[in-house]
């Protein structure tokens, strides 16, 4: 079996959130889709070990916001390699408290969803969480990062908490 056949799905760039309290917590995912229109409706894959994993299953929301082409590997670096036990990461960035009371990424983001979650799926080392959308907005009209640009312009690799990560990818 050739696992390298997944790298053919695609995918996006989105900064993921979520509160528990008075704390907030972002990180780098590239699992989100839409679910149906009727109520409209998405869906995230999280790694269990991550802090917004916790602060999802708690509050029972989430944000996601569509990185652009333009967004710096720094700005992914913030949000994907480091962990908010002992990083508060939207001191370093642009954002905004949304309508379910979790903050929203901005910078460097085409659009966003917030979410209410509905659903989850255990898929063992992930969750899918289903959320209904409660608001959405259009930030810009600039090219949305897919994975593939992701990997292949701007060098960027799959850590192993990612859905996509295959082992000795590199």
């Amino acid at each position: 079996m050739n696992l390298n056949a997944l790298s053919k799905i695609s995918y996006g760039m989105f900064v993921i959130s979520s509160k528990k309290n008075n704390k907030f917590n972002g990180q780098i995912a590239n699992t989100v889709f839409q679910v149906s229109a009727q109520p409209p409706m998405i869906a995230i894959s999280i790694n269990k070990q991550n802090l917004t994993h916790k602060y999802i299953s708690e509050s029972k929301v989430f944000t996601a916001a569509v990185l652009s082409e333009e967004t710096p590997m720094k700005y992914i670096g913030l949000f994907g390699f480091k962990s908010g036990i002992n990083t508060d990461k939207f001191k370093e960035c642009e954002s905004k408290i949304g309508v379910t009371g979790a903050r929203i990424a901005t910078d460097y983001a085409v659009a966003y969803f917030e979410a209410e979650v509905v659903g989850s799926l255990d898929a063992q080392t992930h969750t899918i969480f289903t959320g209904k959308i409660v608001a959405s907005e259009i930030i810009s009209e600039k090219e949305p990062m897919t994975y593939a640009y992701y990997h292949k312009i701007k060098g960027g690799l799959s850590p192993k908490t990612a859905p996509t990560y295959i082992v000795n990818q590199q």
